[in-house]
């Protein structure tokens, strides 16, 4: 199906008007117009776009800005942007290929920090021998911070099985986690407090946080690194106005991050227990369990997520609610859900 404008919580097709469920602007910014009177703002200011070297001999005042806002709503001692959360990841994976003799990864681990010959970190449950046998070595551990097909974030705690000889970098992927959990949206970065050599965080900006572009949070001594390498020095930057939105906007992404844990707050006081999705209160996914019922919202004009990640897999059938939509809209799409629930 093709739509004409930006598929915010209403959309049309072949004339018809559908409530819409789907995409991934969590806090609603594409079509927020304080936000979109910001960004043509910095437009204005940083042009539509800068095709230069980050390493150019002139240097644009919005990365400093944006970058530093970012570090400290993350929590991480250094942060850099780069055009996407695809590049960030591939980034971090390419640096980590010189310093790694090991990689693990949480099953369907997004494919920006996939990498081949990487082995599972869990086998029938438990944790890989090779993270407890006693050879030093060192290990980059992948993972997304909410997996594919999950409403909480990875459990961390197996970090304290792993034996001190394991020097331990921790990547994770927080596309959809960053600007959702969090106070105010600030990811799970923070919260990963263990005893490990460096934890590095990537993650999309153009997801929640409503523009194109990629992060990488982590120490300084990582983040010079990933400046020092030619994929970076030799592309160029992030879009300047959109880094310096990032910026401008952290009061607009509060008062969102608000209405999306209110409307998800809402939404949780009406739905009844449902064996057809799995959700959580704090998370704006909602899986389907079930492919009629998909078809009923669509019979009921609800449009949702609905995608393939790789050609051969099932599709992935998926809620997402956002800060724009109002309680009406849950009002009509809970009413559906617990209707077709009470048939079991």
């Amino acid at each position: 199906m093709k739509v004409e404008q930006f598929p915010d919580r209403i959309i049309q097709i072949d004339q018809k008007q559908y409530l819409y469920f789907g995409g991934t602007a969590y806090l609603g910014l594409p079509t927020n117009k304080e936000f979109q009177d910001l960004v043509i703002h910095n437009i204005r200011t940083w042009g539509t776009t800068y095709g230069s070297s980050r390493t150019a001999n002139v240097k644009l005042s919005a990365y400093d800005s944006g970058e530093k806002f970012l570090a400290s709503h993350i929590g991480s001692e250094n942060a850099v942007t780069v055009s996407s959360g695809m590049l960030a990841g591939k980034l971090v994976i390419d640096l980590m290929k010189k310093q790694t003799d090991c990689f693990f990864h949480f099953n369907d681990t997004h494919a920006a920090i996939r990498i081949e010959n990487s082995l599972s970190l869990f086998e029938n449950g438990k944790l890989n021998d090779r993270l407890l046998n006693p050879k030093s070595e060192k290990i980059t551990i992948l993972t997304d911070g909410v997996p594919s097909f999950e409403t909480k974030p990875v459990d961390f705690s197996f970090l304290k099985e792993i034996p001190d000889h394991k020097e331990i970098t921790l990547i994770v992927d927080e596309s959809h986690s960053f600007g959702i959990i969090g106070k105010n949206g600030s990811g799970i970065f923070n919260s990963i407090q263990y005893p490990i050599k460096r934890k590095i965080m990537v993650s999309s900006l153009g997801k929640a946080f409503g523009l194109t572009g990629g992060v990488i949070a982590a120490d300084a001594a990582t983040i010079n690194q990933i400046k020092e390498m030619e994929v970076f020095t030799s592309a160029a930057g992030m879009n300047p106005s959109f880094v310096q939105s990032i910026s401008d906007a952290s009061e607009i992404y509060a008062k969102q991050h608000q209405k999306l844990r209110d409307n998800l707050s809402y939404l949780d006081s009406i739905l009844n227990e449902n064996i057809n999705i799995k959700f959580d209160k704090s998370y704006p996914l909602i899986y389907l369990l079930s492919n009629d019922l998909v078809e009923k919202l669509k019979q009921e004009k609800i449009i949702i997520a609905s995608f393939k990640y790789t050609k051969d897999a099932e599709p992935l059938n998926r809620i997402v609610v956002t800060a724009n939509h109002l309680k009406e809209d849950l009002d009509k799409l809970v009413s559906i859900l617990n209707e077709f629930n009470s048939q079991f």
